[in-house]
């Protein structure tokens, strides 16, 4: 999309939209996300098409939803997700990408969406890394008999009923997922199976465009994602802090405000995200399965866009290839509890999509998927590239620790030592792992524009420059 002379939204989206078939299980057009642009004559702006909270026009005297628990194991750690229809949120992508093609884009959005189509039809091997998706997911793709038909051949997907969908968006817009025929297959399959999303939960979506938050770093001013979602918040006040240390900050210092970001995640922040101001006074007071593009044009102009499908809900909603979120049963998006969020808030997400300015200049352009390992992955790469001097490759791939729960879990390089010295329990996995998020990144020499690329290999990501 570079090389035919569109921008950095065009390129984007024309991979938000490749990415629903290289990356099925991660998202899609059930899935939400989060859009950053800036650099050229752009105006930093943030633009929210995250999942919300369902349940508009919903009888409150009907059941209480029912939540299906998964273990997925990452070897050395395990989590538990929910999936089934009462996970499902209202998803957000088709509305993002409609918006964001009606605010930045040059191109027509049905040649975007012709690639992505015709590699659904073709079909997409399933390389290495989205294997171990696959397996990592087992227990969710196997939970319903739409998900064993849609991701049943664990070596090629292939979806022309996806298609179809892709092919829907491109021709007609964001329209008909929201108020149209795909709206209405959506909530006619969920709704005897238990879901909680509602016609009006759909007709009611918008993307949002927010102001981001920001925060300087060593001379950098950097943006982030603004609340309602939660993790660019915590990243401006870890790096907040590490801006007052001198130096690189080591192991020690890293783990200590990656703690102190955490036990600022209490109920009352949660609770206060949807407050307006709440990321101005937050930090005045304390200062005073998921992927992820970057992407940066010859005009210096820089789209930062994350999404997610969480797991899926393992509802695959017949005739349209789509794979519905379990945004409603990921207990690192639900700390107040499942389902206690008013319908139609945004839920309060770690996805950060994230752009680091160097005299007004864009110099790096990152986000990362993995959860609440987001907010380290990020933070670490940007202070490998601005403390440390590394390239965007060697940032990216560097061993990464993350605090969570009184536990430091670190790949293999990282120097645990002076951290077993302070007495930190640690947990160290035995080869680099996508638990520890998966960051692309885009780095951009404000003096000459020269840019280089990295894609994490954790997650089979890649580089490529036009």
């Amino acid at each position: 999309m570079l090389r035919d002379g569109g921008n950095a939204v065009d390129a984007a989206v024309a991979a938000m939209l490749m990415s629903w078939v290289a990356e099925p299980l991660l998202t899609g057009p059930g899935a939400g996300g989060y859009m950053l642009v800036a650099g050229f004559a752009d105006h930093p702006t943030l633009l929210d098409f995250f999942v919300a909270a369902p349940g508009l026009g919903r009888d409150p005297s009907g059941p209480p939803p029912r939540l299906t628990p998964v273990d997925v194991n990452f070897g050395d750690a395990v989590q538990v997700f929910n999936c089934g229809a009462a996970s499902v949120g209202v998803p957000g992508c088709p509305a993002g990408i409609g918006t964001a093609m009606y605010r930045w884009g040059t191109r027509r959005l049905a040649s975007l969406a012709a690639p992505a189509a015709a590699a659904a039809r073709e079909g997409v091997d399933v390389n290495e890394q989205q294997g171990y998706v696959y397996d990592l997911l087992e227990a969710i793709l196997s939970s319903t008999p739409q998900a064993v038909r849609e991701f049943g051949a664990r070596t090629r997907f292939t979806s022309a009923e996806l298609a179809d969908t892709i092919e829907l968006l491109g021709r007609e817009g964001a329209e008909p997922f929201y108020r149209g025929e795909v709206a209405a297959a959506i909530v006619d399959w969920l709704e005897p199976r238990g879901g909680l999303l509602t016609r009006e939960d759909l007709a009611a979506y918008a993307a949002v465009e927010r102001a981001p938050v920001w925060t300087r770093y060593r001379g950098r001013t950097v943006v982030t994602n603004p609340p309602p979602s939660a993790g660019g918040t915590l990243i401006a006040l870890a790096l907040a802090l590490l801006d007052r240390t001198d130096g690189p900050p080591g192991v020690v210092d890293l783990v200590s405000v990656m703690e102190r970001a955490q036990a600022e995640r209490t109920d009352a922040f949660v609770a206060g995200l949807d407050e307006p101001g709440f990321a101005h006074r937050f930090l005045s007071s304390r200062l005073g399965a998921t992927t992820h593009i970057s992407v940066v044009d010859g005009q210096g102009r820089a789209c930062s866009v994350t999404c997610t499908n969480g797991e899926g809900s393992g509802v695959v909603v017949p005739g349209t290839g789509i794979h519905l979120n379990n945004i409603m049963g990921e207990e690192d998006l639900n700390p107040l509890g499942f389902h206690a969020f008013p319908s139609g808030r945004r839920m309060p997400s770690m996805m950060a999509p994230t752009i680091v300015l160097r005299d007004g200049q864009v110099e790096l352009v990152l986000g990362s998927a993995g959860s609440n390992r987001i907010r380290s992955a990020i933070l670490q790469t940007i202070v490998g590239v601005v403390d440390r001097g590394l390239d965007a490759r060697a940032a990216v791939e560097a061993p990464r620790l993350h605090f969570e729960d009184g536990v430091v879990y670190a790949e293999p390089g990282v120097d645990v030592g002076p951290l077993a010295a302070a007495g930190r329990r640690i947990v160290t996995f035995r080869a680099p792992n996508l638990f520890f998020g998966g960051v692309q990144a885009v780095e951009r020499d404000p003096a000459t524009g020269t840019v280089t690329g990295a894609g994490d290999p954790r997650r089979g990501g890649v580089a490529v420059a036009a």
